[in-house]
């Protein structure tokens, strides 16, 4: 996405009744938050590698450059998120007390399995779809998660 692309976004979200709109793509993410911070009509936010930042933690805009030009800056750090792809109780680790399917740090191969999710009583294995390293695992064992919720940080190998 480019600064054209991001400005008219923005141009649009503000003119809207939305008050909060977030974009995720590969390696990038967007959140735009009317009525936050100093700027009334909307607020940048990005996550590049940690937790989603709080609105009081945004990135204060540089004052030679728009807010669509300091999101266009947003560091491509190069990691795949893994999300879910049902609502259910998302595991770590094969049985209880059994040890974890992956721990941070991790390489793991294509294809392997990374977690469980359960939904209606059926066992769903979630695989890597790439040779990784596991970056971050962003829920706790036995927490329900959302469909499209994130689930792990991952460093592809080349």
């Amino acid at each position: 996405m480019d600064a054209k692309e991001l400005r008219e976004l923005i141009d649009v979200i503000s003119r809207s009744s939305f008050t909060t709109f977030e974009l995720e793509r590969e390696g990038f993410r967007l959140k735009l938050v009317k009525g936050a911070g100093p700027d009334p009509a909307a607020a940048i936010q990005l996550a590049t590698g940690s937790a989603p930042a709080e609105p009081s933690q945004a990135p204060a805009p540089q004052d030679s450059l728009p807010p669509a030009a300091v999101v266009a800056q947003a560091v491509n750090d190069g990691l795949v998120t893994v999300t879910s792809p049902i609502v259910g109780t998302f595991y770590r680790a094969p049985s209880p007390g059994g040890p974890p399917f992956i721990e941070v740090g991790s390489k793991i191969a294509k294809g392997q399995v990374l977690c469980i999710v359960e939904a209606m009583k059926l066992m769903n294995e979630i695989e890597s779809e790439h040779d990784a390293e596991v970056v971050e695992v962003l829920v706790a064992n036995g927490q329900p998660v959302e469909y499209g919720e994130r689930l792990f940080k991952l460093r592809p190998m080349a």
